[in-house]
């Protein structure tokens, strides 16, 4: 069966379904073709399962220092599998929701692995979409006008180190544990190996983390690596840098898996009941037809212009399969982009220095432009301000006063460069400092915003005072 659409998107996770439902709201006939599950990575193997064991192992933290409260909890225990199933239970909301979605806004689904195919009876420029069945249906054809690509990313693992996603794992082994185990080795420090650290520590697991890099969390602002670093030490987490697994090292026996590594000159190993591979992800783009196209591929990544177009002008793609900050809210805001170019709507490509990133550890860390070390890099001489959470009162209310807000301005136009956060809540506090970015903000009228007493949010307003050296409680 062959059949027409203004525009097909492969791929529905959380670029592509947006991607579908900004077309849907333009008039565009859309179809989404999805392999797997509607919300892709972020809904069912990312973002939203992990988030919620995040959340319950803060519970289980908080549960365990409730004296410090006055509240008494004894007998109190952790029930894995209940954890689990509330976790399962959350992606199971959130999924019956994106199908409603594509039910509203009238966007077809096809369930299977989508091919685009070259010039052909169809149509004389490469394009169509062959949707391949597991089962012994026959493939739809479809005939779009225009195409996104959206098919977003998978686990990376180091060369030569086979996962088994049982006892070396990847987060989608992780996310799959029927039971705790006692001990981890995590090799990996940046965003995604540092949630998990944080997760399984309080969990009450014995972790260790192996970073390459001179420091955990290697892109983000250098004081924040550092108190995130503290934070995890003193809750027990054991943290090498500048340390390299030895792939052919990696072996299982009845005792774990046991992996060497070289620290310092030196070669060490250790023993862990799993081995968690956290060393970022590459593009799922293999087997979808782009040989048959004439997009470009470099780094294992695809090619695309400032409106998200390939070579082939009427083939676009997004999200974490170009590349760049493989964030799902970056891939939301390409695809929406992606589709307002199609439809001649006015069209802003996302911009990486406007961008928030965060991390949902305990401490959580979120910011959004360059570092101090990347604005010192980049020519700026650069003032800070910096303001500790310590002289919060909502921070010591809350029972958790350690980090920071951090402002780094250009000294010479007082003009916004970056902000970095580390502490209680910051995700939900990083917007501010974006939306100050937007704006092109000044850090004395982010200073001037009155932010309410007693917040969290108050650490913001005295970190952009602090750049001047006026905040009120330092």
């Amino acid at each position: 069966m062959a059949e027409k659409y203004d525009l097909v998107i492969l791929g529905a996770g959380t670029g592509g379904y947006v991607a579908a439902i900004r077309a849907a709201q333009l008039g565009l006939t859309t179809a989404v073709v999805e392999a797997s599950e509607l919300g892709g990575t972020c809904l069912h193997r990312g973002c939203i399962p992990s988030k919620a064991l995040l959340r319950s192992a803060e519970v289980y933290k908080t549960v365990k220092q409730a004296e410090d409260f006055g509240v008494k909890t004894e007998g109190s225990s952790l029930d894995f599998p209940a954890v689990m199933k509330r976790k399962d239970d959350i992606v199971s909301k959130l999924h019956q929701g994106v199908q409603g979605l594509m039910k509203k806004g009238k966007i077809d689904v096809y369930k299977g692995f989508g091919r685009i195919l070259g010039p052909s009876i169809f149509s004389p420029t490469p394009g169509t979409i062959s949707v391949e069945y597991e089962d012994e249906r026959e493939n739809d054809m479809l005939i779009p006008a225009n195409v996104i690509i959206a098919t977003g990313s998978r686990p990376r693992t180091l060369p030569g180190l086979e996962l088994d996603e049982e006892d070396i794992m990847s987060s989608n082994g992780a996310l799959q544990l029927s039971a705790l185990p006692a001990s981890i080795t995590i090799v990996g420090g940046g965003v995604i190996g540092v949630e998990w650290a944080s997760m399984f520590i309080d969990f009450g697991m014995e972790v260790t983390v192996i970073e390459y890099a001179g420091r955990i969390l290697p892109t983000e602002d250098e004081d924040v690596s550092k108190e995130m670093k503290k934070a995890l030490e003193k809750r027990g987490v054991t943290i090498y840098t500048n340390a390299a697994v030895r792939p052919e090292s990696v072996t299982k026996s009845s005792d774990g898996v046991k992996a060497s590594f070289d620290h310092d000159g030196e070669e060490h190993s250790i023993t862990s009941d799993k081995l968690l591979v956290s060393v970022g992800r590459e593009a799922s783009i293999q087997n979808i037809g782009v040989e048959n196209t004439d997009i470009i591929v470099e780094n294992g990544t695809i090619k695309v212009n400032k409106h998200y177009q390939t070579k082939e002008s009427h083939i676009y793609a997004i999200g974490d399969c170009i590349g760049g900050m493989q964030l799902a809210h970056v891939a939301s805001h390409e695809g929406i982009a992606a589709v307002n170019h199609i439809a001649g709507v006015e069209a802003h490509a996302v911009d990486p220095d406007m961008t928030p990133r965060c991390t949902y550890s305990y401490p959580e860390a979120a910011a959004v432009g360059m570092t101090e070390e990347q604005a010192k890099g980049a020519g700026f001489d650069v003032k800070v301000g910096k303001f500790p959470f310590s002289s919060i009162g909502k921070a010591l209310v809350h029972g958790d006063a350690s980090g920071f807000v951090k402002f780094v301005s250009d000294k010479k136009t007082d003009d916004l460069l970056g902000v970095h956060m580390i502490g209680p809540h910051v995700t939900d506090m990083i917007s501010e400092a974006a939306l100050a970015k937007l704006l092109d903000a000044a850090s004395w009228e982010v200073g001037a915003v009155i932010h309410p007493h007693p917040s969290l949010s108050e650490a913001v307003g005295e970190a952009a005072l602090a750049v001047e050296g006026m905040q009120i409680h330092g």
